[in-house]
């Protein structure tokens, strides 16, 4: 977990954005992904070092698998509704390389919850809070290695199927999915607010 990324941090920051357009033409190792997940779960900070975080990445056919059984269950949802529109950004997230699932581990943090009852109501906002610091961590080192990504929030609908499918233990909480693959499209400009309405300075 020592190799360079190929932009410097503040570039790469700059630069992700959210990729729709993605395919399985990936130019980076599966190697190097796993360098990237691995890295992002050792080093990412968490509240009291809980360490709360799961990342399960699915690729192949796995990840093909994941966004069928988000289909196949969002169609139910929409019943006799037009589901055009929800096809093809389907379609889309399926077309990437891979998928990486964040969860966190309830069971350490009612663990947590017990034994400092002071800060119980707290743990569940630190809970996903760590989860959000990975999900930037992984999704910059994604950008720096060329891949797009985006992260999508299809969880609880697909969370007991996804569990069945990959066998995923009971006190995970799927918080959210990340499809990336090589970009095949460019994200329009963003809009961004005066920095000077949104940060002070003091001293």
């Amino acid at each position: 977990m020592t190799a360079t990324l190929t932009k410097d941090l503040y570039t790469a920051f700059k630069e992700r954005r959210t990729y729709y357009g993605i395919n399985k033409e990936i130019t980076i190792s599966e190697a190097r992904i796993k360098e990237i997940i691995e890295f992002a779960v050792t080093y990412t900070p968490s509240a009291f070092n809980s360490q709360t975080a799961r990342l399960v990445v699915l690729t192949g056919a796995a990840h093909d698998k994941l966004w069928d059984i988000t289909t196949e269950t969002l169609r139910k949802v929409v019943g006799n509704g037009d589901f055009t529109g929800t096809q093809q950004k389907m379609d889309s997230f399926k077309a990437g390389y891979g998928t990486v699932l964040f969860f966190e581990d309830e069971a350490i943090v009612k663990s947590l919850q017990e034994q400092f009852p002071l800060y119980a109501d707290n743990f569940p906002v630190w809970s996903q809070q760590g989860s959000g610091m990975h999900q930037i961590l992984v999704w910059t080192a994604f950008e720096a290695e060329g891949l797009g990504a985006s992260l999508q929030h299809y969880n609880p609908l697909i969370d007991d199927e996804v569990k069945q499918e990959w066998n995923i233990p009971g006190n995970w909480k799927l918080i959210a999915q990340m499809p990336f693959g090589n970009p095949t499209s460019t994200p329009g400009e963003k809009e961004y607010k005066p920095v000077e309405d949104r940060v002070k300075f003091f001293k």
